[in-house]
């Protein structure tokens, strides 16, 4: 099709249409031209299709679908090809719903425990995020339809997500924030591309020049859509000169006025309207779902049970004591074990197919469950009949399965937790039943790192992570044995938060978000400085025993001898990590390069191949805004875990000498004192004097102004906030924490999005009227409000 022909036919009207949604989840048709609108739908772990009410907090319904385990589960896995396999089932059904865009893989960076949204991400590591969101990717985009990676950048933080601006230097911002999803589109082919809510220094992703033309773009060659998420767009014309294609929703032609008006004025040439537009054209000509079929719902949640199994964690196993024996008599306790915890929530809430608990599942095997307790109050506020129930049943077996975890309220879009501890109703409960002598089994649910201060009183402890609808059905699978866990952690677990290294930087609270720990997150900081944790990256146990052996370098591959010791047979996860020798620059001790999951019979022996990254040996060189490899000796090391190493490889490498600007390390950098870091020396590293911190407290009112900050502008902003925290607290207490959190993401909405995401229900005179309210015009803002209501006629 000649699309530039096509786009010669358009008015500058049509053409400024297509550059926003047609309604919440579909972009503009121009039937009189031959262009179909597209379906763009959730969908990170499953699809979630809307046919009725839409929203984008996973309030309203939507159709049945598989829910598979969230990226912050299936990354446990370290496994490519069966992610890649969950990829191919994402596309079947969103094939079979005439679907073709999936707004999926989440691949932002877990930078801090707490960020409230980490279960729908799949690591601390942009290397192993980036090769299994790649996976993912492949697989969806076999069946025709497009994939699209999010939220490009650095979305690190859900409070103040829309209006936060993200401070951080280049070398974090390549090294850690934006390889993954280099990754996607070199190695993934990713078709679409989300822009995220908040500034990158200074400047919103969406109209970010830098980040879209001269990164996505110019120098990672990506040539798909760029699409605002949900409400995301702040300057219409700037993210249109920037690269972006596509906002969404529909803002009932609003901002097609914008454009137009733009083009008219000499501010935007048409020129580049029509670049846009044969772009978008271009992808949705590309995106061919596949002939729909009816999707094989069993086979899929089948499917669903075998990557929740693969992707569990063994994190303790005193004595063997797993898996349990046929016949073991056990007691469960737990809410959890009843009525999972399977999923987040927000807009990755899936509408699953079917459901397994463990309970259930448990009545399948050999093993016997002699009582069953509910052992807490899901939402806290247990009495002490609750937990007499919970010790009687316990002494009816000598072997307690406990299943505790994070409950809903915990891990939702546009929430960040406060804590890493667990409700204390269940310390509590735990407390109790570990004073039986009873062989205590803890099983926990949740989607992120969390304190486990029992763990040494406990017998044996696996991590399901957020697991699916087969959650229940794999858990009992690794409970008696049936499959050997394998799954391996793909974040560290500190032993105190305190001991992160974000810990004091993160949120920000106001304007900005200061990365002042720069390079140092995760495992690159705790094995750098030398800090205990409770468990490191890449840890994972296993019912069997492996060796590796005869490890070799050549050609940028390592191989090895990988040798199943035990008597059943499991899979290992090897791991390789790269250290620079001697380095003058600012490194983290070791970074992970390569990686494979090795399945292995009892006793079978195997020679494994692992071609390590692209970027095995490089930095991000500031000066050249490239990337380098410094000339000089590397350690490779082989090991099942960041911290245990097995093998231990010298080689040389050529490249160029360090740069002497960035020898020039900061003294807190240099020290390793992250918790320290001066102004001078985090302004050193970003190159430019901070801005302040805190909101304007004098500015007006305006359309980036959040709801939280309209608390600090006077009366009627504070009466506005303690209604919503009434309300959110009201929603809690009745046992509602997605509709609470989602009361509670309102805080952080700027008032631009009140009308971007409401249809055209409050429109800009409206807008106009609610700022005018708050800020110090309450009747005179109130009038305007209303007599701006939109009719019934007019809607």
């Amino acid at each position: 099709m000649d699309y530039r022909a096509l786009v010669g036919k358009m008015t500058l009207e049509e053409k400024a249409s297509l550059m926003s949604g047609e309604n919440f989840w579909y972009s503009q048709s121009l039937p009189q031209h031959g262009i179909p609108a597209i379906m763009l739908t959730d969908g990170p772990h499953g699809l979630r299709k809307q046919i009725g009410d839409a929203d984008h907090l996973g309030i309203n319904g939507s159709v049945p679908a598989t829910c598979f385990p969230t990226a912050a589960t299936i990354a446990n896995s370290w496994d490519v090809d069966l992610i890649r396999e969950m990829g191919v089932v994402l596309g079947t059904e969103a094939a079979a719903e005439s679907i073709s865009v999936v707004l999926g893989p989440g691949m932002n960076i877990k930078r801090d425990p707490l960020s409230g949204r980490n279960f729908e991400y799949f690591s601390e590591d942009p290397y192993l995020s980036g090769k299994l969101s790649s996976a993912l990717i492949r697989g969806m985009q076999e069946k025709g339809i497009a994939a699209c990676a999010k939220h490009f950048a650095v979305n690190s933080q859900e409070y103040l997500r829309m209006t936060i601006d993200e401070i951080v230097d280049k070398r974090a911002l390549h090294e850690l924030y934006l390889e993954s999803f280099r990754m996607a589109v070199q190695e993934g082919k990713v078709i679409s591309m989300m822009t995220s809510y908040n500034k990158v220094n200074g400047i919103y992703t969406n109209e970010n020049d830098y980040l879209l033309n001269t990164v996505l773009k110019k120098t990672w060659g990506f040539d798909g859509l760029i699409v605002t998420d949900w409400g995301g767009n702040n300057d219409r014309v700037a993210g249109l000169k920037a690269g972006n294609q596509l906002e969404m929703p529909s803002t009932i032609g609003v901002t097609d006025l914008e454009i137009v008006n733009a083009v008219r004025s000499g501010d935007l040439e048409e020129s580049l309207l029509d670049t846009r537009v044969l772009e978008l054209l271009k992808v949705v000509n590309k995106i061919k779902p596949l002939p729909a079929e009816a999707a094989d719902m069993e086979a899929h949640h089948e499917k669903a049970v075998d990557i929740a199994s693969q992707s569990m964690v063994l994190l303790k196993n005193k004595d063997n004591c797993l898996p349990l024996n046929p016949k073991t008599k056990v007691t469960v306790i737990g809410d959890f074990a009843e009525t999972p915890r399977y999923q987040g929530a927000g807009s990755s809430s899936i509408n699953a197919y079917k459901l397994d608990n463990l309970l259930n599942a448990l009545d399948e095997t050999d093993i016997e469950v002699v009582a069953y307790a509910k052992g807490f109050e899901r939402y806290g506020n247990t009495k002490k009949a609750v937990y007499d129930k919970a010790l009687q049943a316990a002494g009816q077996a000598d072997t307690l399965l406990v299943f505790l975890g994070l409950d809903e309220s915990y891990e939702s879009e546009g929430v960040d937790r406060s804590h890493l501890d667990l409700p204390q109703d269940q310390i509590t409960l735990i407390n109790q039943l570990t004073k039986l002598n009873k062989k205590i089994i803890v099983l926990l649910a949740g989607g992120a790192v969390m304190s486990l201060p029992f763990i040494n009183e406990s017998d044996a402890c696996i991590h399901t992570y957020l697991a699916g609808q087969g959650g229940g059905k794999a858990l009992a699978k690794i409970l008696t044995g049936e499959v050997n866990p394998s799954g391996k952690l793909s974040e560290t677990y500190p032993l105190s938060y305190e001991d992160v290294s974000s810990a004091g930087y993160f949120p920000g609270k106001e304007a900005i978000s200061e990365h002042r720990e720069s390079i140092f997150i995760g495992y690159r900081y705790f094995d750098t400085k030398k800090i205990p944790v409770q468990f490191e990256f890449g840890f994972g146990l296993s019912y069997t025993s492996f060796t590796y052996n005869h490890v070799m370098f050549e050609d940028n591959h390592i191989t090895l001898e990988v040798t199943n010791t035990g008597a059943v047979g499991g899979s290992d996860v090897v791991q390789v990590y790269v250290h620079k020798k001697d380095s003058p620059l600012m490194r983290a001790d070791q970074e992970l390069k390569g990686f494979a999951k090795v399945p292995l019979q009892a006793h079978e022996k195997k020679r494994v191949t692992i071609e390590l990254s692209d970027h095995a040996f490089h930095f991000y060189n500031v000066e050249t805004e490239s990337w380098a490899i410094e000339e000089g000796a590397y350690e490779i090391r082989v090991g099942s875990s960041s911290r245990t190493i097995h093998q231990v490889i010298e080689v040389t490498k050529n490249g160029i000498q360090a740069p002497v600007t960035m020898c020039n390390i900061p003294k807190s950098y240099k020290e390793l004192d992250i918790h320290n870091i001066s102004d001078s020396d985090f302004e050193a590293l970003v190159g430019y004097k901070l801005p302040d911190s805190n909101w304007d407290r004098k500015a007006p009112v305006n359309l980036n102004t959040s709801i939280v900050e309209t608390a600090t502008k006077g009366v009627v902003g504070k009466f506005v906030n303690w209604i919503i925290l009434r309300m959110y607290k009201n929603k809690m207490k009745k046992g509602e924490p997605h509709a609470a959190n989602a009361i509670l993401l309102v805080q952080s909405m700027p008032f631009r999005t009140l009308s971007r995401m409401t249809g055209g229900s409050i429109n800009e005179e409206m807008l106009a009227g609610m700022m005018m309210a708050v800020d110090g015009h309450f009747f005179k803002g109130t009038t305007k409000v209303i007599k701006n209501i939109p009719s019934k006629k007019s809607k």
